[in-house]
């Protein structure tokens, strides 16, 4: 059986293009963890001011999930943040079994 652990995500998304770009950028995300691990929550922050500009950017859209998966899905996904335009910024942290 293979080995999963329990993750959380926080994705913050541009504004740039308004509100309304955010979800199918968000249900991108959420479709992908849905696929490789299983999602145990979304708690969704809503338009949030950054601490610093982003892409000249003052504002972002907060998303918090929590999911598990496999250790070689991570790698996957911190990497399609990071091609993903409208992404700002993502973090993922892996909780203690």
């Amino acid at each position: 059986m293979a080995v999963t652990h329990s993750y959380e995500t926080i994705l913050v998304v541009s504004l740039k293009n308004g509100e309304e770009a955010v979800v199918p950028i968000f249900e991108k995300f959420k479709t992908l963890i849905e696929e490789n691990g299983t999602l145990n929550g979304i708690d969704e922050w809503g338009k949030r001011r950054l601490a610093y500009l982003i892409d000249d950017q003052i504002e972002g859209y907060y998303y918090l999930v929590k999911f598990e998966s496999g250790p070689d899905f991570i790698a996957e996904l911190d990497r399609i943040y990071k091609i993903t335009d409208g992404v700002l910024r993502s973090i993922i942290i892996r909780h203690e079994d």
